[in-house]
């Protein structure tokens, strides 16, 4: 009875999150009725996190970890087409910064927490630097041609790429994830599998029974309606956080950042589980696989969407987001190289995440 009450909150809590979403969109909310949507959206996350991982079990990795983070990208690049459509002009930068700072949250954020749950545990956390190196470099390949590069161009005003610049940046983002996808799961598939603990006994969750198909493709759809519920909630509480920041006199770019971590939040929790686990890998194949999908399938789908969209289309970062992406990636091969992480290389990474967050409200 406590199985099945605890299966039941799994399908209840995104039910309920997609009505609420459907009752509140486009509407202003009253405090109590905010707080109300808040919740479950928090649910909605638990939710999205327990079906992802009913259908990485099913599925194996790096599949599991695949499904999660194409998923939440799908939905969040939808987010970010629907905000610029309706918000016209002043939404030029919105894909941007979403894109920087999901970068920065999975590579920083998420990886030093995972790095930390394990380093804490076991003193050394150990992956494969093979995969993770290749995963790496795709990360840092598709940041600099889309969000870099843009700055420097001169065919268009100010940090854009012109139309022709722009469908390149969307080809080669698409073709580089795609090749990357094909490498994780085809090709080299062993190379983003956990490295098992020499001598030590395998985790009890590798030897439960995998779920049946109709289990799997239950998870599947109730995923899809807790991820749609995560974003469409994020939007409608957009307001309250808007509200919130300018009366905290914090920048309005910071209102992104609280959007990302919102919609990032399902990640960050699977992550942290994977690496409770002692699968660090799993943690390391979520973090950049969510980053890689944010970029490659983000710039491409704004490039057919800035046909309808008025206003320039600004992609380039400014100096200090630069600086912040440069030091990130040469930190993060350093981390990956040795195959090895410590507790130094996770407080690296949290604090360069610290100051992600730090320069978003002091810019």
């Amino acid at each position: 009875m406590i199985r099945n009450a605890a299966r039941l909150w799994t399908v209840l809590i995104p039910a309920l999150a997609l009505l609420a979403l459907g009752l509140t969109w486009g509407r202003e909310l009253p405090v109590a009725i905010a707080i109300v949507a808040a919740l479950l959206l928090a649910g909605a996350v638990l939710a999205a996190v327990h079906h992802a991982e009913v259908i990485a079990h099913r599925v194996g990795e790096p599949f599991g970890s695949l499904v999660l983070a194409v998923a939440v990208t799908v939905i969040e690049v939808a987010l970010i087409v629907s905000l610029m459509i309706s918000g016209g002009a002043q939404t030029g930068a919105l894909a941007r910064d979403t894109v920087f700072a999901a970068v920065m949250i999975t590579c920083n954020g998420i990886v030093g927490l995972s790095l930390l749950t394990v380093t804490l545990k076991r003193r050394i956390a150990e992956f494969n630097a093979e995969g993770t190196g290749k995963a790496l470099a795709t990360v840092a390949t598709l940041a600099t041609l889309s969000l870099v590069l843009p700055t420097f161009t001169t065919s268009a005003q100010g940090p854009a790429f012109s139309p022709a610049q722009l469908a390149f940046a969307a080809v080669a983002s698409l073709a580089l994830y795609g090749l990357f996808v094909v490498t994780q799961t085809v090709r080299h598939r062993d190379y983003f599998l956990p490295v098992p603990r020499d001598g030590a006994p395998l985790d009890p969750e590798e030897h439960a029974p995998r779920p049946s198909g109709r289990t799997a493709l239950t998870s599947l759809g109730l995923l899809l309606v807790a991820l749609v519920s995560v974003v469409g909630l994020a939007k409608v509480e957009s307001p309250v956080i808007e509200l919130a920041v300018s009366s905290a006199g914090l920048p309005q770019a910071f209102v992104g950042v609280v959007i990302a971590l919102l919609v990032l939040l399902p990640e960050t929790i699977a992550a942290l589980n994977a690496a409770r686990r002692d699968q660090v890998q799993i943690s390391l194949n979520l973090a950049l696989g969510s980053a890689m999908a944010s970029i490659g399938l983000t710039i491409p789908v704004i490039a057919v969407a800035s046909i309808w969209l008025e206003g320039p289309l600004l992609l380039g970062l400014g100096g200090t987001h630069m600086v912040l992406l440069a030091l990130t990636v040469v930190v993060s091969t350093l981390t990956v190289v040795p195959g090895r992480a410590t507790l130094m290389q996770s407080g690296v990474h949290l604090v360069l995440f610290a100051a992600f967050v730090f320069l978003a409200i002091s810019p």
